[in-house]
């Protein structure tokens, strides 16, 4: 059982044929592809998997599935939010009994809690398990942005609430968390376009969308901050740095990573409606983008 989550952790899709259902030995391929990239760990059931289109049933099965596949050679940690705190509870249990190292838990995001809600949710997730929990803060998702105080205070009250996801953009928080939570909480960047910066005030992983077009290239990003060799990390920085922006700023990163997956001869396939496809503009240049990565070749 991995207890510790360190170094760059692609966040992956859930892969589809074209009557929009999962294409499970399309994941396990996938799956196996990031491994032999030399991946530090990875995601599923996140925002880019998809997970608010998917059913119960399906979600428990991408857990089941990975847990399988990976056989204990990475970390894999599971999303596992929910609206409700019961929900969440069971998400997480689950991916706990099938297996999974960790989970990421995000507070409900259609009720806007208040902060005392949010600990308390945060609280009783992580109560109902005993393996490593990952909170999550992302206010453009959540349409709320956690204070630095609360997440603190989580991660002293809460054994099992080790890390945090950092996805507010607010630099400054990811600082002042990873600072002041020496000891008892650690920072993982979830602002592709602020990896760097991240690393450099504290955190010590990346939950990445754009790993999954440059699974190497972030890993490396990863190792030249830590062998410090930080001229090499900001060439490995401006490189990538165009894909982060183009994916942090379009509002279609699953569609970006699926069709991402697929110029590359992996398994990516449609979103589920209503996403709707890249158009041929936007396309265009995220093929260009990738070009200039060696991605793809023209």
């Amino acid at each position: 059982m991995f207890k510790e989550f360190k170094g760059a952790y692609p966040v992956i899709i859930t892969p589809m044929n074209s009557q929009e259902e999962i294409d499970w030995e399309g994941l396990k391929r996938n799956i196996e592809h990031f491994i032999s990239e030399g991946v530090a760990g990875l995601v599923i059931n996140g925002s880019t998997g998809e997970f608010v289109s998917l059913s119960k049933s399906e979600r428990f099965k991408v857990v089941e599935t990975a847990v399988a596949q990976i056989k204990g050679r990475i970390p894999l940690l599971v999303g596992t939010a929910a609206e409700t705190t019961k929900e969440a509870i069971e998400y997480t249990q689950q991916a706990e009994a099938a297996g999974a190292s960790g989970a990421l838990l995000i507070n409900s995001y259609y009720a806007h809690p208040k902060e005392e809600e949010i600990y308390e949710h945060f609280k009783a997730v992580a109560g109902a398990v005993n393996f490593p929990i990952m909170i999550y803060n992302n206010p453009f998702t959540s349409g709320v942005d956690i204070s630095t105080e609360t997440i603190l205070r989580v991660g002293r009250d809460i054994h099992n609430i080790t890390h945090v996801k950092e996805s507010s953009g607010d630099i400054r928080k990811v600082r002042d968390i990873s600072r002041q939570g020496k000891g008892f909480i650690k920072t993982f960047c979830g602002s592709d376009d602020l990896v760097l910066e991240s690393f450099l005030v504290g955190a010590t992983g990346w939950i990445s969308v754009a790993g999954n077009a440059a699974p190497k290239l972030v890993t490396n990003l990863f190792d030249a901050v830590e062998n410090k060799e930080l001229e090499k990390a900001w060439e490995l920085y401006d490189k990538i740095l165009p894909l982060c922006r183009f994916i942090e700023e379009s509002g279609k990163y699953v569609q970006i990573i699926k069709r991402v997956m697929d110029l590359k001869g992996l398994a990516g396939g449609p979103s589920r409606k209503p996403r709707l496809p890249l158009t041929p503009e936007e396309d265009a240049k995220l093929q260009g983008i990738l070009e200039s990565l060696f991605v793809i070749q023209k």
